[in-house]
């Protein structure tokens, strides 16, 4: 029996549909990750699921005697507290009872009689819920899952209300953690945590944590190691996908390329039934030609398919960044001491010696308030260091991603906001090397790599999300021609789609011209998989002022495969020759069609009849509970192929008859 059930769930901002028909089951002990862009409604069904938040129509049902906890993104902490006192209001039943059973013994002392009976019953029932709530070993609890979120026993009898945003987040997730729910609900958990509390978040919800669990993460790392299995909302539906979130990407991207094959063989079929009627509207065959109309027409109306989710985007060309020296950034004795108020001094970083060389990419991973933000301005000359120097190379062109962006102007759109940003490099640089004005085209180009597309390249930049916002950014820093870059946390506000484009944008671009990010690049981020993905050097704090460097990404380092550097690397990349001219191969004969025996009578036959096959299959592929068995989906989707490749070969021999 599933602890949580939502059904036939229904909800609409005014015109717009955010849920509809959506069901969702969740069994005792499941890790149920829910994703979708931005803007779909996952927090809303979540919070619907929590009960904060009622339907238009639509049931929740939560088990007997189960209890929910619910993590907002924005959690409120009520003022008037320390940190460790607010965790505690956790355990608030359970010292409503130890209160009680205090009361209990002070009665005792002056009892007799049935008077007496009656307190030793109630302290042998008041203990027993102790136990069962809990007992006396609540402080280690308490303090486990406040040091396992990065919070220090020194922050524990700090007020709450000079907690900064990413500390009451932290609080808020451990009181949540604390109350052990049967069913825990959590939204966007990972916003404030470094890469050790994301970690540390992963082993709880694996290892410890029994009860239930729904999240809402962008952090695909968590996902990979926590979700059991995936549910996505598109368009407003419910699809659910068996096994973890690997599994999910698979099946996600067979479910699409079948919707997409569908769509554009309807698009086909409507084109070639067009050309039939346009070429026999008049002569012998006009009747016919009639009749097909008349049945196209009804097939736009009633049964035309919805174009699918699309599963790639269009690949800008980046402009090209003026090449730079061999050496981007070389650093010696690099120090960066701060004085406490208690008289002692805190050490970020000390005697470190770095060497960034031209195309190299760097990542900076470490716990908040390790200092990785601090170097990387010391490395930028954007800050003097305590001690030791900063050489740059020469030629930089550097881009530089804050996690503030009040330089965009509210009232401006995406194209134009990246318009205005290239035009102000252009206005402020001299040279054969400032940036090239975008015109509209390219401006809009540009913002639909970065997935705005139809109405939200018009709207305003103060009337989107931060997501949006952020991914503006990064579209006009991209725009700028700059040969460096260097993000802070870029990934902070994206959701995994727009995580997903930025990785391939900063992708190298071996092979390729344009369309990716060739330069050096610079990435600070608790984001593992993006380290992954575009990172080949990290810089790796210890939040205790060590730092070391590695050769390597991530999972290489966390494998113990990377290798120390000890000292800096030459950059030593020599082209390869050009291949040999070849001479241009000659053009091979077009084959006879295996199907050139049959006559346009046959083929029409033949075509409609696999068309029918495959429009059964694809209302069967169409119903999202179909791909909750994989083996079934994949069978469906196999037999789908054969039949459209038979299809294929049958209508371009037709194509050539008519």
């Amino acid at each position: 029996m599933p602890v949580l059930a939502v059904t036939n769930l229904e909800l609409s901002y005014g015109d717009d549909i955010i849920l509809r028909g959506c069901t969702l089951t969740v069994e005792s002990r499941e890790r149920v990750a829910i994703v979708g862009p931005n803007g779909t409604g996952k927090s809303s069904l979540l919070k619907i699921m929590a009960g904060v938040q009622k339907p238009d129509a639509g049931e929740v049902s939560l088990q007997r005697g189960s209890k929910v906890a619910y993590l907002a993104q924005d959690p409120a902490i009520e003022p008037g507290v320390t940190l460790r006192q607010h965790a505690a209001g956790a355990f608030a039943d359970l010292a409503a009872l130890h209160r009680q059973l205090e009361d209990t013994f002070h009665k005792l002392a002056d009892a007799a009689g049935p008077a007496l009976e009656k307190l030793l019953a109630d302290q042998a029932r008041l203990e027993a819920r102790i136990q069962a709530a809990g007992g006396y070993a609540v402080d280690h609890r308490i303090d486990s899952v406040l040091h396992g979120l990065g919070l220090t026993d020194a922050q524990f009898e700090l007020p709450v209300e000079k907690l900064s945003g990413g500390q009451k987040a932290r609080l808020a997730l451990a009181r949540a953690l604390l109350t052990e729910p049967d069913v825990l609900l959590m939204d966007e958990p990972t916003n404030h945590l470094d890469v050790h509390g994301r970690i540390w978040l992963e082993d709880f919800l694996v290892d410890t944590f029994k009860g239930a669990v729904v999240l809402i993460a962008h952090d695909r790392s968590v996902l990979t190691r926590v979700a059991q299995r995936v549910v996505e909302i598109e368009r407003g539906r419910v699809i659910s996908y068996p096994g973890g979130y690997t599994a999910f990407r698979t099946l996600r991207a067979d479910r699409l390329r079948t919707q997409l094959e569908a769509w554009e063989r309807q698009q086909t079929k409507f084109r070639q039934e067009q050309a039939f009627i346009d070429k026999y509207r008049a002569g012998q065959r006009a009747k016919q030609a009639k009749g097909r109309e008349s049945r196209l027409d009804r097939a736009r109306e009633t049964s035309t398919l919805e174009r699918p989710v699309e599963l790639a985007v269009f690949e800008p060309s980046l402009p090209p960044a003026p090449r730079t020296g061999d050496i981007v950034a070389k650093a010696s004795g690099l120090t960066m001491r701060f004085p406490r108020e208690d008289g002692s001094t805190l050490t970020l970083f000390e005697n470190l010696d770095i060497t960034i060389s031209r195309g190299e990419r760097w990542g900076v991973v470490g716990p908040n308030g390790a200092g990785k933000s601090t170097l990387v301005e010391c490395l930028l000359k954007k800050r003097a260091p305590t001690a030791g120097e900063v050489k740059l190379g020469a030629g930089l062109k550097v881009g530089y991603f804050s996690q503030s962006r009040s330089d965009m102007d509210p009232m401006t759109t995406v194209p134009r906001h990246i318009q205005r940003v290239v035009a102000r490099l252009a206005e402020a640089e001299e040279g054969p090397d400032k940036p090239k004005l975008l015109n509209e085209q390219e401006a809009r180009d540009l913002a639909g790599a970065f997935l705005f597309s139809g109405d939200r390249q018009e709207a305003l930049l103060g009337d989107m999300s931060g997501g949006e916002r952020a991914r503006a950014a990064l579209a006009g820093l991209l725009a700028c021609a700059r040969n460096v870059l260097v993000l802070d946390e870029p990934t902070n506000h994206l959701d995994i789609p727009s995580a997903e484009r930025l990785e391939a944008m900063l992708a190298r671009s071996e092979g390729k011209k344009g369309g990716t990010f060739d330069g050096t690049l610079i990435v600070v981020s608790h984001d593992r998989t993006l380290i992954d993905a575009v990172c080949d050097h990290l810089i790796v704090f210890d939040g205790k002022g060590n730092v070391s460097l590695h050769l390597g990404g991530w999972s290489e380092w966390l494998n113990g495969q990377s290798h120390a550097i000890t000292a800096p690397e030459p950059l030593r990349r020599v082209a390869p020759p050009p291949p040999p001219p070849q001479a241009p191969a000659p053009k091979p004969k077009a084959a006879k069609s295996k199907f050139s025996w049959m006559p346009v009578e046959a083929l029409e036959e033949r075509i409609q009849e696999l068309e029918g096959q495959v429009e059964r299959i694809d209302a069967k592929l169409d119903d999202p509970d179909i791909w909750k068995d994989a083996i079934k989906a994949a069978e469906l989707t196999a037999r789908r192929d054969d039949l459209k490749a038979e299809l294929d070969a049958l209508e371009t021999e037709w194509l050539g008859r008519v």
